[in-house]
């Protein structure tokens, strides 16, 4: 359901896009059709000349459970083979040009919370909990985070993250250099939108130069993807995420 993820453009905040996630029930969690929403946003944001920024939010307590596993179930069952709709996203975050920012209260789970090492700027409360359940799905790390972040948390704490699946509380993913600032669970919405509006209202080319010369090649972040994609899906295909996947599912319902 495009529902599941709003496109918005605040008055109160001229010059950025939103993207919010919007499926409390289901924690945020992602879904095909949500990831294509995304990217279309995205790319809206990139061809509008009036948005000089992009903000990324949840909903009240989550920012998103990462991939709705029940979709992962499906692919994997199946024996699909082909790019995930996940990666049309990312290549969509990969691309953009302008500043992204991203709010987060709550869990941020997988993707939830590798989208922030996209991110220029993240604000997040104190509650918020992030996660990257790979290995323990029988998957690999997706969307450039095996390169991004050891460049901004060292190994070992890269390593925590990626493979030993260790949750990070706020404080410590802002140690790590993963977030940018830690505030209350009421003060996150507006905190970012603030942000988010000024950085839209900074001159817009020197912005784009600035930003890609802090960023560096991203020749080379995308080449990883495409590497980590193509041992994503033959992972998610193997009898050994099948596996992992079925318990998950069987200890959610129960």
């Amino acid at each position: 359901m495009t529902d599941h993820i709003l496109l918005e453009r605040p008055e109160a905040y001229p010059g950025v896009l939103v993207i919010r996630f919007n499926r409390p029930e289901k924690k945020n969690a992602i879904t095909q059709a949500m990831y294509a929403r995304m990217a279309e946003g995205l790319l809206q944001a990139e061809d509008d000349a009036a948005i000089h920024a992009v903000a990324f939010l949840g909903t009240e307590g989550c920012f998103s459970a990462g991939n709705d596993m029940a979709d992962f179930l499906a692919f994997a069952m199946a024996g699909a083979v082909g790019e995930p709709a996940a990666f049309g996203f990312l290549r969509a975050l990969w691309s953009v040009s302008k500043p992204v920012v991203s709010g987060v209260d709550g869990l941020a789970i997988g993707i939830g919370t590798t989208i922030q090492m996209h991110c220029d700027m993240t604000i997040a409360s104190d509650r918020s909990l992030f996660k990257t359940p790979f290995v323990d799905l029988a998957l690999v790390p997706e969307a450039g985070s095996s390169l991004l972040a050891p460049r901004a948390m060292g190994h070992q704490r890269a390593f925590a993250m990626l493979a030993a699946s260790e949750g990070f509380s706020a404080e410590q993913a802002r140690e790590a250099g993963l977030i940018w600032k830690v505030v209350a669970p009421v003060e996150v919405e507006a905190e970012t939108l603030r942000l988010a509006a000024s950085l839209a209202a900074k001159p817009p080319e020197a912005m784009r130069i600035a930003r890609d010369l802090i960023r560096g090649d991203r020749g080379e972040l995308l080449a990883r993807m495409e590497e980590e994609l193509k041992f994503f899906v033959e992972r998610l295909t193997s009898a050994e995420a099948r596996a992992a996947f079925e318990a998950f599912m069987t200890k959610a319902r129960n």
